[in-house]
Order: structure tokens, then C-alpha cells, then sequence
């Protein structure tokens, strides 16, 4: 299946009324491998005692994937075992609720949705779900599904570590190594039956870094979300395939990150306009907002292929009603969503004839709840006000400026945002000079992360900036938890003391 197919994905927990697609998903992965499907009655067992491990990643409302996992006290088998011992000879009765470690089962995805990074967000999932329930790591035997090619020539040890070293492509254990999965020892006869990898298997793990030791003090679970924002360079692209392979880099950059959101600045695609430097530039612009649908169309599937939202700054578009400044969010989901900047500056209306659009509200994402404004919007309080009474957790504002006046006027505007309407606030911009482009010849930029001042976070307000004017990307962590303390608890509170016994402010 292409990306560009994709109109919906979603990621849930294994229901029993799924078996029977779920069998006939399993036999079309493991075909190389007769009976390889868990009965009905082996599925009915997990679900009944872990629910929560038990998920399927639909495609379309089609199972695309699906991961097993159970949780066992690990010291019991860290030192060696088999697929049977794990899993009491596959009764599940090895599974502990009070255990210290998540064991993957079974993951796969089936071979047609193969190449769109769904197997990450399985993996992930089971990351995600391993901190919400504070246990130690995952850990799993991963077959070695092309050992039997080597096998005359290299031991289990020496076919890993020529693996490791990119000498063997192993499509299995490639794959979990890339997920932060590292082996910790060869596991003889783990799977009967499993002649592609001559019985062995590798025992991976990946331990959980914010693992606490448990305690009798409550504490309130932390929901992080992890912020990509792309100072992007103004330069020469030969046509638009360039500048979309540029754009992939970066995303894949910060997703390597894991992060959460992608942010790129306001008409980072404006080097296209070079090709157009002999027209008019309320022609050239126009001829710009041609290659907007492609964009999109291309972010959303970099968005799903990549499993991060994307905010695609802004660009150019025209419709039955004119010139507009618009952008849009490509969630990982294959939904997409548009936004418009409603105050163009003086120069965008005079040069380019560019309107103002007329729509403005939150979008909900996976990671809360979201505000996008574009540049000079971010110059109006009253706009980001009423994102936060919408119940806004983040506001990103991709921009672009000439001069460092015009960047500080975004700058210390953003800043006010987010102390003001107790929010988090991510800017981006473009670096560097567009001599062939009209309008658009200089850039100054420096993208920055936000935060309320008090004492939850940094003094300054300041979460993480990137070095000025140049290209760069720029990785933050954000608590959402913390806003809600903020929001009852803190030393101000902006949003719950506004007089509005004085003052009312309202959409129309």
C-alpha cells in the first residue's frame, strides 16, 4: 500500500471479534512458516489477563500489525529460556501483573503495509506503555530469520556483530536494533520450528531510563511531548523534488528524535519562486501556490511514513476567493488539517495582494491540544487568547522575517503568548539570502521554545533557542502536566484572574 491511500490510522486494543483477520494476518506474515498463528483461545487468554498489551495498528479499519506482550519477573529468565518456558508452554501463566519487565510475544506487520515505519509505532507503543506502568525494559527473543545462510560459515556471535556492523542485512534484527534495541545474548532452540534462523534467536532489550524504583509517595503521571523545529536555510533548488528531499531530511532528522511534532517556518518553499524572477511578483507568488497541493500531499505522507505531526509552516494558496497565506498540520494519523493567517502584513497585502483568512481555531492532536499561528498573528493577544480559553496546551508559530526588528517583534511577542495564556510556545524561522527571488532576498531567524515564568520552569521563560541565522534543528521536551499545575498552582495564575466581570472577549 502507497501512503497517499492512507486515510486512516489507528492504533487499538486487540479485540477477540478481531481473530479472525488477525489469523489470517498472521498467516500472511509468516508464511514462510506452516501453523504460525496463535488460536483463538491463546488470544482470549491475553486479552483477559493484559489487556493493555494486547494492541493492533488498522490501516483503513484493516488490521495492518499487531504486538503481544505479557509481564513477567525477569529475574527468572534474564540468564536464558525459550519461546515455551516464557510463556508456560504458551498458557501466558508466566505472566505477573507485579513483574518488573514488559515481554514482547509477538509483534508484525503484514507484508503489504511493510516500508511505512507502522512496526515503529508498535514499538513505541509498548516504550510508551512500559513508563506508564514504571517497569524496568522490554525484552523479547528476536528471530534471525537469514542465519541459515551463514550458518556453515559463522557462529550466532559472529553472524550478530556482522550485522551490527551493516556487513549482513537481517531484516528482523535490523529493525529491532534501529528501535534501541540492543542484544544482550544468544538464545539456543528458543522457537521449535523456526529453521530460518536454525532455532537461535537473540535476546534484545531496551531499558526504561525514567524507571523509579516504587515508593509509597503517589505521583502524578508526566505527559512529555518532544518538539522539532527546523531553522530552515533559504537556498537554490533546481525544481520541487529538491526542495521536498531537503524537507524529508529534516523530518527524518527529528524524528529520529522522537519527536512528537514537526515544525517548519512561514513559505520555506519560497526558493521556488527563482524559477519565476522575470514576473511580476504578484505572478511569481501565484505561480508559487502552484506546487502547494503537492507539498501537502507529500508532508502527509512523510507525516504517516515517519510518525510525526508535521506543521508545514506556511505557503501560498489560491482559491475562488483569492490569495491566501494558509498551512497545515499532517498529523501521523493520515488526517490533515488547515489553517489560515488572518493579519497579513502591509507588505504582503501591497506586493502580492495577499487577504487575510477568517477561520481560527485549536486542533486536537495525539499529543493535546494545539494553536498554530502564522508569524504577524502571533503580534495580536487577543488571537492566542482564544486558543487558550479552546483549551490550548502548545502554540507554534512559523515566521519569517528580513530583519532582526521585524524577528523581534515576533520574538518577544511569542514570549508574552506564552506567559500570558500559561501555554508552551514554539517558533521557527528561515536563515540566509534568496538573491533571485523578489521580496524575499534576506532572512534572520533565530527559533526558540518557550515557556511560562514560574518556578516549574526555566526562570527566563526560555526552554531551549537555536544558534542565530543558521541552519539547524532544535529538539525540546515539553510537560503538559506542568501547565496544569501552573494553571491551579501557580505563583500567577493569568487565565483564572482575568476580570471578566470588567472585560469579555469573544469570536464572532
Amino acid at each position: 500500500m502507497q501512503a497517499n491511500e492512507i486515510e486512516n490510522i489507528e492504533l487499538q486494543y486487540l479485540s477477540l471479534k478481531d481473530y479472525k483477520e488477525l489469523k489470517e494476518a498472521m498467516i500472511e506474515s509468516y508464511s514462510t512458516m506452516s501453523d504460525a498463528y496463535w488460536k483463538k483461545h491463546h488470544i482470549k487468554k491475553l486479552i483477559d489477563i493484559f489487556p493493555e498489551g494486547q494492541v493492533t495498528i488498522k490501516v483503513n479499519g484493516h488490521i495492518a500489525g499487531c504486538a503481544l506482550s505479557i509481564i513477567v519477573d525477569y529475574d527468572q529468565y534474564e540468564e536464558g529460556h525459550t519461546y515455551k518456558e516464557i510463556t508456560a508452554n504458551y498458557t501466558f501463566d508466566t505472566h505477573n501483573p507485579k513483574g518488573d519487565r514488559l515481554y514482547g510475544i509477538d509483534i508484525f506487520i503484514k507484508p503489504e503495509f511493510r516500508g511505512l515505519r507502522l512496526g515503529r509505532r508498535l514499538y513505541d507503543y509498548r516504550k510508551e506503555l512500559c513508563e506508564k506502568l514504571n517497569l524496568k525494559g522490554i525484552a523479547f527473543g528476536g528471530r534471525i530469520p537469514n542465519y541459515h545462510l551463514y550458518a556453515e560459515k559463522l557462529t550466532p556471535k559472529e553472524y550478530i556483530q556482522k550485522v551490527k556492523h551493516k556487513e549482513i542485512h537481517d531484516p528482523v534484527l535490523n529493525f529491532q536494533v534501529s528501535n534501541d534495541f540492543h542484544p544482550s545474548k544468544v538464545l539456543k532452540g528458543y522457537l521449535d520450528g523456526d529453521k530460518d534462523s536454525n532455532e537461535y534467536a537473540v535476546l534484545l532489550e531496551w531499558d526504561n531510563i525514567y524507571y523509579e524504583k516504587p515508593n509509597e509517595k503517589a505521583a502524578p503521571m508526566k505527559t512529555v511531548v518532544r518538539l522539532g523545529l527546523i531553522q530552515w536555510q533559504m537556498r537554490p533548488y533546481k525544481d520541487l523534488d529538491e526542495l521536498l528531499q531537503q524537507a524529508e531530511y529534516f523530518i527524518d532528522a527529528v524524528s529520529g528524535y522522537r519527536s512528537d511534532f514537526a515544525l517548519f517556518p512561514e513559505f520555506f518553499n519560497a526558493p521556488l519562486m527563482a524559477e519565476n524572477n522575470h514576473l511580476s511578483e504578484p505572478d511569481a507568488i501565484r505561480e508559487l501556490a502552484k506546487h502547494t497541493e503537492k507539498i501537502v500531499q507529500k508532508f502527509s505522507e512523510l507525516s504517516i511514513s515517519y510518525n510525526i505531526n508535521i506543521i508545514s509552516g506556511s505557503m501560498p494558496e489560491i482559491t475562488q476567493n483569492g490569495l491566501f497565506n494558509v498551512g497545515y498540520l499532517c498529523r501521523r494519523d493520515g488526517s490533515v488539517a488547515r489553517y489560515e493567517k488572518l493579519h497579513v502584513t502591509p507588505d504582503e497585502a501591497k506586493v502580492w495582494g495577499m487577504q487575510g483568512g477568517h477561520e481560527l481555531k485549536t486542533f486536537d492532536t495525539d499529543c493535546g491540544k494545539i494553536g498554530i499561528l502564522i508569524c504577524y498573528d502571533s503580534e495580536f493577544p487577543e488571537l492566542s487568547r482564544l486558543l487558550a480559553e479552546e483549551g490550548m496546551d502548545i502554540l507554534f508559530v512559523p515566521f519569517l522575517t528580513d530583519t532582526q526588528n521585524g524577528y523581534s517583534r515576533v520574538r518577544h511577542c511569542a514570549q508574552a503568548r506564552a506567559i500570558e495564556n500559561e501555554c508552551y510556545v514554539a517558533i521557527a524561522g528561515s536563515v540566509g539570502n534568496l538573491p533571485n527571488v523578489h521580496n524575499m532576498d534576506i532572512q534572520f531567524a533565530q527559533s526558540m521554545v518557550f515557556t511560562p515564568c514560574d518556578f516549574a520552569f526555566p526562570s527566563n521563560g526560555i526552554k531551549a533557542e537555536a544558534t542565530p541565522n543558521t541552519e539547524m534543528i532544535l529538539i525540546a521536551d515539553v510537560d503538559l502536566s506542568l501547565l496544569r499545575e501552573l494553571n491551579q498552582f501557580g505563583s500567577v495564575r493569568n487565565l483564572k484572574d482575568r476580570r471578566t466581570d470588567v472585560f469579555d472577549l469573544r469570536k464572532r
